[in-house]
């Protein structure tokens, strides 16, 4: 489970799309991105801890876990594009910790942070079950893995429904921010499709995980699930 060989052309799209990448997200959400990561996070980051941000994109996990928690957190961002994680100016007056990687071979010794946030990020792995073996492997005992993603409802006309907004609604949206660059977005259906379903999401953390906390928004499109180990 996970995106296999078609990794590789999303990674490609994900670099084109960095000029527009923030600015579509929140298209795509409804505006609803910002409101989606707080709700994730708050509570389930606290002062102090040590926060991995995997597939961090350019930070935006982390940074709404450090506005949270006052600016005392540690942040250390990865993700598989360099790019990704040069233009963290955008959001870091002071440059985070950066490394660069995948989620199914994390660089990190075995129980080294307290929290690992990925947001809108888990749903590229390469392969889901190692990735999320992976995120329980670095977290130390009774840290806290908080994903906040595209969701898959278990009901059918409710699948059937986001599905259809995907496909249909969102590459127009796309277009209407992103201009051409925006066509780009179509993978994100690509990526949904090789998605599992909300209960197969939360039974895949259940295999490794002693506890799973699973909050969806938008009819289930939309999913902040904090798994502790």
């Amino acid at each position: 489970m996970g995106l296999g060989s078609y990794w590789g052309e999303v990674l490609d799209v994900l670099e084109k799309i960095i000029p527009v990448y923030d600015k579509v997200n929140s298209l795509i959400s409804l505006g609803r991105d910002s409101e989606f990561r707080q709700r994730g996070i708050k509570g389930r980051v606290n002062p102090g801890d040590h926060i991995l941000d995997a597939g961090s994109g350019f930070g935006n996990m982390s940074k709404t876990a450090s506005k949270i928690c006052d600016g005392n957190v540690n942040i250390t961002l990865y993700d598989p594009l360099r790019p990704m994680l040069k233009n963290t100016s955008r959001l870091f007056s002071t440059t985070p910790v950066l490394t660069c990687g995948v989620f199914e071979h994390i660089p990190f010794r075995d129980e080294n942070f307290d929290a690992v946030l990925t947001g809108y990020s888990l749903r590229d792995a390469i392969n889901l079950r190692i990735a999320i073996s992976e995120i329980h492997r670095v977290l130390k005992k009774n840290g806290r893995f908080v994903i906040v993603d595209l969701g898959k409802p278990d009901n059918p006309v409710v699948r059937a429904g986001v599905s259809f907004y995907l496909r249909a609604v969102l590459p127009i949206l796309a277009v209407i921010g992103g201009g051409r660059l925006g066509l780009k977005f179509a993978t994100l259906y690509g990526t949904y499709k090789l998605w599992p379903q909300n209960k197969k999401l939360e039974s895949l953390l259940l295999e490794r995980f002693s506890r799973v906390e699973f909050e969806k928004g938008m009819l289930g499109g939309a999913i902040m699930v904090a798994a502790y180990k």
